[in-house]
């Protein structure tokens, strides 16, 4: 049994769509890339889960439990951090992140300095004074103070500088290696290739791939280069053959198929070069959506 079971999860907004029959699994230990563009029903699945919102119909359970009949108990072991975080302006960081640490029953305050400390943040500060990015580390440390055995992660590095990412990377790598099972929603393609395992793929509220990374990008189409005397982009207009173009002498195109056939044709002229290359995870996720 997978840490998150989802099955034919629908939620409507009045006529709206929100996401339609969404189904997918997590597996314990795993991180879970979930990508789509803004709108395409991300934060509406996380949300869900978290019960915070019900569903049209479907279900969906969390450590084997509905998420729907057990939402409080079952956020004492989850993390979360929003696209987007509100607090209580006035307050200072401290007392914000200790009110946090008190929903809890453990002592959370080892954890929350070291946190704390790590992302640099100023403990002392009114929330009201923070920047967006230091706002971003107080959601940061509140949805890790607690050791949780799952974490959702919503677009989590907006508005953190390129130093401060790398420390969050990090922090999330460790903590899956003690065990913690993420699940990492964001639409930087590049994040999630260096963080995830698995992807699923969201558009328009429903779910259309779901993959390992590695299989995705192996069982796709390859990007294909090649400089030969005499080519022309009419010679290879083949199946399979997407997206040609002629330029400064070489002919650029992707190409789904037996990569043989194409190593028969351009071995019938006079190459100088040839370069085959997998895709990157942004120019899979393009496809989907072209």
């Amino acid at each position: 049994m997978g840490v998150i079971e989802v099955n034919n999860l629908t939620k409507y907004y009045g006529k709206a769509r929100g996401i339609i029959d969404v189904s997918f699994q997590v597996g314990e230990g795993e991180i879970f890339g979930f990508i789509g563009p803004n709108g395409a029903g991300k934060s509406t699945t996380i949300r869900l889960l978290l019960s915070l919102i019900h569903p049209t119909s479907g279900s969906a359970t969390i450590f084997g439990k509905d998420c729907f009949l057990h939402g409080p108990e079952l956020r004492r072991d989850i993390g979360y951090l929003p696209s987007e975080v509100f607090y209580y302006e006035r307050m200072k960081v401290i007392d914000l992140l200790k009110y946090s640490a008190s929903f809890y029953e453990r002592d959370c305050t080892q954890r929350m300095n070291e946190l704390a400390e790590l992302m640099e943040l100023e403990m002392n500060r009114r929330i009201e004074d923070l920047s967006y990015g230091n706002r971003k580390k107080v959601g940061i440390v509140q949805g890790l103070l607690h050791q949780p055995k799952l974490l959702f992660l919503d677009e989590p590095t907006a508005g953190l500088d390129p130093l401060m990412q790398a420390k969050f990377f990090q922090l999330i790598r460790e903590e899956n290696q003690r065990g913690v099972t993420v699940f990492f929603s964001s639409h930087i393609l590049g994040e999630v290739q260096r963080m995830c395992n698995r992807v699923g793929i969201i558009k328009e509220g429903r779910l259309i791939e779901i993959a390992d990374i590695r299989t995705l990008q192996q069982n796709n189409y390859k990007k294909v280069r090649v400089t030969a005397d005499g080519l022309d982009a009419a010679f290879l207009d083949l199946p399979g053959v997407t997206n040609l173009e002629q330029q400064n002498g070489a002919i650029r195109f992707f190409y789904k198929g037996d990569i043989n056939a194409i190593l028969h044709k351009i071995g019938a002229v006079t190459v100088s070069d040839v370069t085959i290359e997998e895709p990157t995870l942004e120019e899979i996720f393009m496809h989907y959506y072209e």
